[in-house]
């Protein structure tokens, strides 16, 4: 759907803004809206007066909130940040700010709430700006990018400043326009929002299929015919009569084979997702400043992070290189009895990730660990080699439908969340004119409307 320009423009005077509708306004923030009230507003309330609890989390990327914590103002007015409703929110630190975090406010228990120090706060002048307008201006990519090159500290530290919102200069349309752009980008985000939650729907369907078509394969096999005995292994249940299953010991053994040359591809292990090449992992991860001492790692070596095994973190890996000492390798005594891309799907099973945290110690479930004494106890199944490599081929193809349509899900969204943008830019900077975009209007039984 394409929307017409204003019929006129004029130069805002403002760089990055270019020309503006002739009948806007271009004011800086501080003219159109007070920042960070004062808690002085509420002093005369009762200190035991419930009010809304909102850490970081409570605030979404996508500006909803989840309204499901309250304290007392007692409780909250010393080292939290104070709003009502109607004020607009937006997360000054990073990453927060760049990934949207912030909202209106509404819905706040008593009208009153209190959050996370890293919101800045901007309470809307009636006569000048609508709370809702000011949110889609927040969380416009203008807005952002901007405040981005403002942002002051070191790493993960880095935060924008207030002066940065009180001083943006930005375009100001009546306030009957304000509203009539706000309804439109409701409506229009509104169903974007539901086209995205649809492909996330699927994604998700599409996740639980895999996993349980790969749960499936790896502990009954491809046929289902085939006689089933207990395997005296509580997670797996019965598996065909034909399978062995033994303790780990009998078939993996421990390696520690140290690097002395700091040669090689340097792997990690992700939650969940398997072993990678640092190479190939597209975040930033600290880097000892020097590897010796790292133990080395064939192509097919099961990897299991000592740390996080109750979480997931193992896998066997694609190729030979060199992983940290906090890693445990374990290497298949038997290549003819073993296929490791076979049990890197059985070993990242939920279930079986579960059975790990259980045999893991430690007194804080953040300082389990998964020794090898531990891991070379517990139990798995064994097929016959070439049934494994028959599970490992079917697997192959059925993933590589699942990516596919996986992938094909993401692009959509990410499309659908490209014209979102475009939309909320285009709608606050006066590109466009939806002053004459109305809903459809509801069609009577008898077909008039």
């Amino acid at each position: 759907m394409s929307f017409p320009l204003y019929p006129k423009y004029k130069p805002s005077g403002v760089e990055w803004l270019g020309d503006v509708p002739e009948g806007w306004g271009v004011k800086r923030l501080r003219f159109v809206a007070n920042l960070n009230p004062s808690k002085s507003e509420i002093a005369d309330l009762d200190r035991g007066t419930a009010v809304s609890f909102l850490p970081m989390e409570s605030v979404g990327d996508d500006g909803v909130l989840t309204l499901d914590k309250e304290k007392t103002i007692a409780e909250l007015e010393t080292g939290f940040t104070y709003f009502r409703n109607g004020d607009v929110t937006i997360a000054k630190i990073t990453p927060c700010y760049e990934n949207g975090k912030g909202a209106l406010m509404c819905g706040l228990t008593n009208g009153i709430g209190f959050g996370t120090t890293e919101l800045i706060v901007a309470r809307p002048m009636a006569s000048q700006i609508t709370s809702t307008y000011l949110h889609y201006l927040f969380i416009s990519p203008d807005f952002r990018g901007i405040g981005e090159s403002h942002m002051y500290g070191a790493g993960g530290q880095k935060r924008v400043p207030d002066a940065f919102v009180r001083n943006f200069a930005t375009a100001i349309p009546p306030l009957p326009e304000q509203t009539a752009i706000a309804e439109f980008l409701d409506r229009e985000t509104g169903k974007i929002d539901g086209l995205v939650a649809e492909q996330r729907r699927l994604m998700e369907l599409l996740k639980e299929k895999r996993q349980a078509v790969i749960s499936h394969a790896v502990t009954k096999g491809l046929n289902p015919h085939a006689p089933m005995k207990p395997s005296g292994i509580e997670w797996l249940g019965d598996v065909p009569e034909h399978w062995d299953c033994v303790r780990n010991k009998v078939v993996f053994e421990e390696i520690s084979e140290r690097s002395i040359s700091e040669e090689g591809e340097l792997m990690t292990v992700s939650h969940i997702t398997g072993v990678t090449p640092r190479s190939q992992k597209d975040v930033n991860m600290f880097l000892a400043e020097t590897l010796d001492g790292y133990k080395k790692c064939r192509r097919g070596d099961l990897v299991i992070n000592t740390m996080w095994a109750w979480m997931g973190a193992l896998g066997c890996s694609p190729c030979d290189g060199l992983v940290s000492p906090a890693y445990n390798i374990y290497r298949p005594r038997n290549a003819r009895r073993l296929s490791p891309a076979y049990y890197d799907y059985l070993c990242r099973l939920p279930a079986h990730v579960v059975t790990m945290k259980a045999n893991s110690t430690g007194v804080w479930e953040s300082r389990l660990r998964l020794y090898p004494d531990a891991f070379l106890s517990m139990r798995l199944p064994v097929p016959p080699l070439k049934e494994q490599l028959s599970i490992v081929e079917y697997l192959s193809i059925q993933t590589a439908e699942w990516d596919t349509l996986t992938a094909e899900a993401q692009r959509a969204i990410d499309l659908l969340q490209e014209r979102r943008t475009a939309l909320i830019s285009a709608a606050v900077t006066g590109q466009i004119d939806v002053r004459g975009s109305h809903p459809p209007q509801p069609v009577s039984p008898e077909g008039k409307g």
